[in-house]
């Protein structure tokens, strides 16, 4: 879990969601997580199990949450993370809401984060989400331009 400290305005992290898929029930693994984790979803969808999670901790930035993911997921007890093992997909899905501004923003990962996940079997997934539509922005700065292009009028 994450709390913005940043301006809306600007492209900034959201959270980052651990997507899972195995042809196994994945309950037990939720379960297993327990309150260090908020469940988004876990179930069926015709012939595959889905569990979409986000931590319960409050982290500053992606790196930390996916960290505090692997931290949790090689502490599970042995029948688990079998199942861990065991699924088809495994997604640290970084979510990033797109603005107009600022002109170039970076989201870095430490190379330690990048090798427990792959230690981990999982992916590093970046979704990222378009500016809203007809979403207020911030007020365009009054130029003499802006002002002559009115004036012609």
């Amino acid at each position: 879990m994450v709390i913005s400290k940043g301006r809306d305005a600007d492209t900034h992290f959201l959270n980052v969601d651990l997507d899972i898929y195995s042809t196994r029930d994945l309950q037990p693994l939720v379960t297993a997580l327990g309150t260090t984790i908020i469940v988004l979803h876990v179930g069926r969808f015709k012939r595959t199990y889905g569990a979409h999670l986000e931590v319960a901790k409050l982290t500053k930035n992606a790196d930390a949450t996916i960290r505090e993911f692997c931290s949790l997921i090689k502490c599970l007890p042995h029948s688990e993370r079998q199942l861990w093992n065991a699924t088809k997909i495994r997604d640290f899905n970084i979510g990033i809401q797109a603005r107009l501004q600022p002109f170039c923003t970076e989201f870095a990962l430490e190379a330690e984060t990048v090798r427990a996940t792959s230690d981990l079997g999982a992916r590093i997934v970046i979704s990222v989400y378009a500016p809203e539509r007809g979403r207020p922005t911030e007020p365009a700065a009054k130029t003499d331009s802006n002002k002559a292009s009115r004036a012609r009028r």
